[in-house]
């Protein structure tokens, strides 16, 4: 890539990452043509679930596959800019520095505790506005991830451990660079541009996606959470459905919803040994356990599919997990369930030769297994329904833990447990846009 100067670069609004057929004809001309020059800052406006037709970029799985009679639709993460949905994210946080005065290309260097697409989608970010980017991460991922950061010119700031020691990266975060003017901290698991971003853009692409299936509702949704971001995207179905359910689904090799557990697993991007702060625990009905290998098995095993390239291993994990949801509801033909796929196939290759090198030679025999039925793994064990008032305490006592040792006071955690306050975070949206459209002028 070619460097970027260090100038104030426009982007888009919530509006139009929802939807970037508003952008003038002529602009969205010059935004689409981006999309084969990676360096273009222009690719900020094409942050967006959209496809450049104006559909939203979903596949419906067909009920052979998944054995279900139930609609599985899934949002496909990979052909955001720097191929993962945790662009935006990292994009609405920086864009709601800079309106408050507390971002400028060139004065702050931008932080990202991540565990690697978050952190991706901030080196990619902060190179098209011109920020110097530092990503906090774990030195047990893989491969790929470290890659993509340094192609895009990101610094790394490595912890110990792997995928479920992310709170290191947080700690770390929180004692080198928090309180430090140098920098702006884009802290996925508390800042609220995350749940701004997936509640008013992810959420409105879920119910869009729906359209034209079954009936036409949202009956479930479901998102394993890393920052929790994306479960945000529920809290707008539920606000249209109120009969929907959430489900999160975590490794059963670190059940930390589930009970309180902690461990170490494969599955890259989520179950981070903590209840976020931007998790609206009380729309959350639903806390599943999906074993990591099988995640990993049915990913190589989809390889030869037409799904491909689609899926990482998260997304076959939340695939896994709306499959048993499907089934522990009873949900048939004319009901939707909707999920995610957060990235493609690309930044696992080495995850899959850790894999095919630990299977040895067990390898063909579970590869035809897995090929058969690849969501096979998909029973109803290990459902825990967190809808009663004794499971959501255990869960605010869960978060209150860890973000008081991180400074918060005990006021804020009693008001976040409030429906109120999610609802008002959401509303801001409309004049952030306002005040951004003002900052950046008209584009042409």
């Amino acid at each position: 890539m070619t460097p970027v100067p260090a100038t104030p670069i426009p982007g888009p609004t919530y509006a139009e990452m929802h939807d970037p057929r508003t952008l003038p004809d002529g602009f969205r001309r010059r935004v689409q043509a981006a999309r084969s020059r990676e360096d273009d800052a222009l690719n900020l406006f094409n942050i967006t679930w959209r496809r450049p037709d104006g559909t939203i970029n979903h596949v419906v799985l067909p009920s052979e596959l998944t054995g279900v009679e139930a609609n599985i639709i899934v949002l496909i993460g990979r052909d955001f800019p720097s191929g993962s949905h945790k662009v935006g994210p990292v994009y609405t946080t920086l864009m709601e520095a800079e309106l408050e005065g507390k971002a400028r290309p060139g004065a702050q260097t931008a932080v990202a505790p991540s565990t690697g697409n978050f952190g991706i989608g901030a080196a990619y970010v902060s190179r098209l506005k011109g920020y110097r980017a530092i990503v906090v991460m774990p030195d047990g991922m893989s491969r790929e991830r470290y890659d993509r950061i340094r192609r895009y010119g990101g610094e790394l700031d490595l912890t110990p451990g792997t995928e479920s020691d992310v709170i290191l990266t947080l700690e770390r975060t929180h004692e080198a660079y928090m309180r430090r003017p140098e920098f702006i901290v884009l802290e996925q698991f508390s800042l609220l541009p995350n749940y701004r971003f997936h509640r008013s853009v992810t959420g409105e692409a879920a119910l869009e996606a729906a359209h034209g299936h079954g009936n036409g509702k949202v009956a479930l949704f479901v998102a394993a959470p890393g920052s929790a971001g994306t479960l945000a995207a529920g809290d707008e179905i539920k606000a249209r459905h109120p009969d929907a359910h959430i489900a999160a689904p975590e490794p059963r090799e670190c059940p930390t919803l589930y009970n309180n557990g902690v461990g170490h697993h494969r599955i890259e991007g989520i179950g981070d040994k903590m209840v976020t702060l931007i998790h609206n625990i009380g729309n959350t009905d639903y806390v599943l356990l999906v074993h990591d290998d099988d995640c990993l098995w049915s990913l190589l095993a989809l390889q030869d599919s037409p799904l491909g390239g689609m899926l990482g291993i998260s997304g076959v994990c939340n695939i896994i997990a709306a499959v048993r949801m499907a089934k522990h509801l009873g949900l048939g033909r004319t009901d939707n369930v909707v999920t995610i796929a957060t990235d493609g196939f690309d930044r696992y290759p080495s995850v899959m030769d850790d894999l095919k090198q630990r299977a040895g030679p067990r390898l063909r025999s579970e590869l035809i297994r897995w090929k058969e039925r690849p969501f096979e793994a998909s029973t109803t064990d290990e459902i825990l329904d967190v809808r009663t008032p004794a499971q959501k305490e255990r869960l605010f006592k869960q978060k209150d833990a860890t973000w008081t040792k991180l400074g918060y006071a005990s006021e804020y955690l009693l008001k976040i447990r409030s429906p109120k306050f999610w609802d008002e975070e959401a509303s801001r949206v409309g004049e952030i846009d306002r005040r951004h459209v003002e900052r950046r002028g008209t584009l042409r």
